[in-house]
Formats: C-alpha cells, sequence, structure tokens
C-alpha cells in the first residue's frame, strides 16, 4: 500500500530487539518502503553502504554501540546520509542540551505510525533539499 505524499523509500532499521525491527518493518511496508533490519551496530554497519539507503532509522539504547555512536559512522562513510533515532529517553536527550551528532531527528518510544512518517518526512527532505 502506498501513502499519499510518501515515495517509498529504501530503509534500514537498526534496533537490538527483534519485536521492534518486526513491527518497525512491518509499519514502513505498510506505506510501500523497503525495509532491510540490522540487530546491531556492527551488522548495520555491515549492511550499509553510501547509497543503498534513503534513510536509517536506529534504536538509540543498544549494546556495543549506542544509535549516535552508529550515527557518526554512517556519517563517516556517507555524510549527506538521513538518520533517525528511536528512543524511550527522546525527552532526556533533548534536555541533556548535548546535541547528537550526525542525528537528523529523533522520535519518542512508544510512537505511532504518523510518528514515523513525520520523521521519514523531514529527514528525507533535508537531503533532497
Amino acid at each position: 500500500m502506498n501513502t499519499p505524499g510518501i515515495s517509498p523509500k529504501r530503509i534500514l532499521v537498526v534496533d537490538d530487539e527483534p519485536f521492534v525491527c518486526d513491527a518497525v518493518k512491518m509499519m514502513l511496508n505498510f506505506d510501500g518502503h523497503q525495509v532491510e533490519t540490522a540487530a546491531s551496530g556492527k551488522a548495520a554497519l555491515e549492511l550499509f553502504a553510501p547509497g543503498k539507503y534513503d534513510l536509517v532509522i536506529s534504536d538509540y539504547a543498544m549494546p556495543q554501540m549506542k544509535g549516535d555512536e552508529l550515527a557518526l559512522a554512517i556519517k563517516a562513510r556517507a555524510p549527506d546520509q538521513p538518520i533517525v533515532l528511536i528512543t524511550a529517553y527522546a525527552e532526556m536527550l533533548k534536555a541533556s542540551n548535548s546535541p547528537l551528532t550526525g542525528v537528523d531527528d529523533v522520535v519518542s518510544k512508544p510512537f505511532l505510525l504518523d510518528d514515523l512518517r513525520a520523521a521519514i518526512a523531514k529527514a528525507t527532505s533535508k537531503k533532497a533539499g
């Protein structure tokens, strides 16, 4: 299914919780996006290649490599790559006044499909614009 106003994207979803990866993939597939998933930052970096994805959506709190660390590693390879973090710690991160370098948007968990749609539109419009 394709939602009006949303062009299908190639998206990499990264989360150490398989249920979250599956749920996000299902939501994004509903809008016609092509989605690949990775269970860790390391696995995401193995899948990532510049130009392969229109967007990377990553959990923030993961073992070994947090989402912001993954964002920095991806931006080192592809500086214009849009990256969105999903996290239960969004308010805390925003209140800390320490910017998340390499992150284009942050979505609070729990989230709805409309929250993802807004983040996708915001992050990918920066790349196009």
